[in-house]
This record gives C-alpha cells, sequence and structure tokens, in this order.
C-alpha cells in the first residue's frame, strides 16, 4: 500500500505554523508552567526533602513536570486541530483528499506529537537552568515523549470528535487527565504510600507514563519497564483501531 507522504507533510506543516503562529499560547504558555512547578516543587520543597529514590528530589520530580506539559500540549493540539475542523467544515476537504483512514490518524496525531516534542525540548532548556536535568538515555527519552503524546493526542481526537461545544473539549482533561496524573507518582515515590495505595496507583496507566519518562532521565524506575512498555503499546494500538473504525463509519465527521 502507497503512503501519501505529500498529504502527510502537508497536513504536519500545516499544523506546525498553526502552532507558531499562536507561539505564547502554544509553547511559551506551557514552558511558564513548567517553570513554576519546578521552582515550588523543585527548589522550594525539595530544599526540605534530602532525596527520593537516591537521586535529589528536583531531578526526581522533573521528569513528571515535563510530562504534565507533553500531555496537555498533545491533547490539547490535536482536539483543537479536528474539533476547528469540524467547526468550520474543513474536515471535509481532508475526507476527500487521496488520504487512507489511518492517513488521516497519522496526520493528526503526527502534528500533536511535534508539538509535544516542541515542548519538552523547551522545558529541558528551562531544567538545565534549575539544574534538574540528567538525561542518561536520550534515545528512550524521545520515545517515550512521542509515544506518550501519541496516545493524548488519540484521546484529543476521540474527544473532538464526541465534543459539540469548545468547552466539551475540556471534560476529559478536567475530569479524567488532570486527577489521574496528580495520582500517578509525579510528585512522590510510591515507597511513600500504604500497600493499597501502591496497588491503586499501579493500576493507574500514568504511573507508568512517568516512571518510564523518569527513567530515561535519570536511570530511576518504580515500575517493571516490560509492563509499562505493554501498556503504553496496548493503548496506542487499541486507540489507534478505535479511531481508525470511527472514522471509517464517519462519526461525526460526515453530515
Amino acid at each position: 500500500m502507497s503512503i501519501n507522504w505529500i498529504g502527510l507533510y502537508t497536513m504536519v506543516r500545516r499544523e506546525v505554523k498553526r502552532t507558531l503562529r499562536v507561539v505564547v499560547q502554544t509553547l511559551v504558555a506551557p514552558v511558564i508552567s513548567a517553570t513554576l512547578y519546578i521552582f515550588i516543587f523543585g527548589t522550594v520543597i525539595g530544599t526540605q526533602i534530602s532525596a527520593v529514590a537516591g537521586v535529589p528530589y528536583i531531578n526526581f520530580v522533573f521528569p513528571g513536570i515535563l510530562m504534565l506539559a507533553v500531555i496537555n500540549a498533545s491533547f490539547s493540539s490535536a482536539s483543537s486541530a479536528l474539533y476547528f475542523m469540524r467547526f468550520t467544515r474543513g474536515i471535509e476537504e481532508i475526507l476527500i483528499a487521496p488520504f487512507s483512514y489511518l492517513e488521516m490518524l497519522f496526520g493528526l496525531v503526527g502534528s500533536a506529537v511535534m508539538r509535544a516534542l516542541m515542548v519538552s525540548f523547551l522545558i529541558l532548556a528551562v531544567g538545565v537552568l534549575f539544574g534538574a536535568v540528567s538525561l542518561l538515555h536520550p534515545v528512550l527519552f524521545v520515545g517515550y515523549v512521542a509515544s506518550i503524546a501519541a496516545i493524548f493526542a488519540i484521546l484529543g481526537i476521540i474527544v473532538a470528535l464526541w465534543a459539540e461545544s469548545f468547552e466539551q473539549l475540556q471534560v476529559m482533561n478536567t475530569f479524567v487527565i488532570t486527577p489521574l496524573t496528580y495520582l500517578g507518582g509525579i510528585f512522590y515515590s510510591i515507597t511513600f504510600l500504604p500497600a493499597v495505595a501502591v496497588t491503586l496507583t499501579k493500576l493507574n496507566p500514568f504511573f507508568y507514563f512517568a516512571d518510564g519518562i523518569r527513567f530515561s532521565m535519570i536511570g530511576v524506575s518504580e515500575a517493571s519497564g516490560l509492563v509499562g512498555a505493554g501498556v503504553i503499546i496496548t493503548l496506542l494500538i487499541g486507540l489507534g483501531i478505535l479511531i481508525v473504525q470511527l472514522f471509517k463509519r464517519g462519526w461525526k465527521i460526515r453530515s
């Protein structure tokens, strides 16, 4: 099966240009938020905590802070892009273009991943200023960031298909993503938790996302790498198949 590389490149380039047109909202804002997190949780609180899992507290929490920004960037990018295309009827241009449904998915997800990677590298630069960055496995780091961004881009696509208003785009972010993120061991080690809480945390996929990025950066892991990789791959394949099926049915994209 031939792949429409020109079409995919055009979709990704268009969304990257859209990201750069509103750079304050898409890139500057998440970097400022991450800087505040690093300062408060890493510098202020971190001075009162000697070490977590054998590393300075600021180094322990930085990967989770970066993950928060990656999740928000990829989810917002995909959800806003697809919803705007639905709202302006621009989705019809995509539907009549020589794209397969899988290529439509790759184009939307690829755009979100590019934005998430830009945000992650900017936050890495901020982390260097705070002395919070240690990147032991750079290739693994990029792989984890791209994979996690792809998962939340797909979730953003689902929400964009379902939403009937701009306010509804934030429903999943507010009531699902944010609570699970903060309960996923970003700001604390699971060794601080009672046994029941540890078990519940290990049922939270966000725990494996943060743990994977943390391992790629500082070499500290509190979960099985195989389990974490399995969770990520399963979500990518499962959610990807779901989106392709929704596209085939024309759910919310065909009048």
